[in-house]
């Protein structure tokens, strides 16, 4: 899920790769709040199309405005909750529920109100804010996974270009340092606020 356009792709399109190339056919439903009936949704359905290759990828796009999601509280809570109704995921990607912008952190604070009992790992959005933290999950990225999110980040989003963190070097970096952390050369970061063990079996 994620607040706009690109956030999905941005925090966690490494991952989608990763695993739509491991499990062909894998099902991906994506929710995203702003940017319907614009060229944000256009481009919104061509870079998912290319994040999750192969997969069955279910994708809506509302019209709630830009920079308003808490005021749009029900609306926002009642596509999450017929997106509950409508899936059984095995894993939930959407935003932090401490990152700084309030679209992203209202969104990531509706996703346990509809899916109790699920795994949620809070992507991270890199912005002038300055909010990335402690990630407690990563996942780790082949070069080439990471090489090829960076470039289906620049082709699929045209809009988003012209914004001054909007480049090659703050996505490689950004995977560089978490890549550091987990061991690896390149990674995505998560955080996880609750986790269910089973550790019996």
């Amino acid at each position: 899920m994620g607040a706009h356009c690109d956030d999905i792709a941005i925090g966690a399109g490494g991952t989608l790769l990763t695993m739509c190339l491991a499990r062909p056919g894998i099902r991906v439903d994506a929710l995203v709040l702003s940017g319907g009936g614009s060229e944000r949704e256009q481009e919104e359905q061509a870079a998912l199309a290319a994040f999750c290759p192969g997969a069955d990828l279910r994708l809506t796009v509302l019209k709630l405005p830009d920079g308003r999601m808490p005021v749009h509280w029900d609306e926002a809570k009642a596509a999450v909750e017929e997106l509950r109704g409508q899936t059984e995921p095995d894993l939930i990607l959407a935003p932090r529920t401490d990152d700084a912008h309030q679209d992203h952190r209202g969104l990531a604070k509706l996703i346990p109100t509809a899916f109790r009992d699920h795994l949620v790992l809070g992507y991270e959005i890199v912005k002038w804010d300055g909010d990335l933290g402690r990630p407690a999950a990563y996942q780790p990225l082949s070069p080439e996974i990471a090489e090829q999110k960076v470039r289906l980040l620049q082709e699929h989003y045209p809009s988003q270009r012209h914004r001054p963190w909007y480049d090659r070097e703050a996505f490689l970096g950004l995977a560089r340092i978490r890549g550091i952390e987990c061991h690896a050369r390149y990674a995505e970061a998560f955080a996880a606020t609750k986790l269910t063990l089973d550790l019996g079996d």
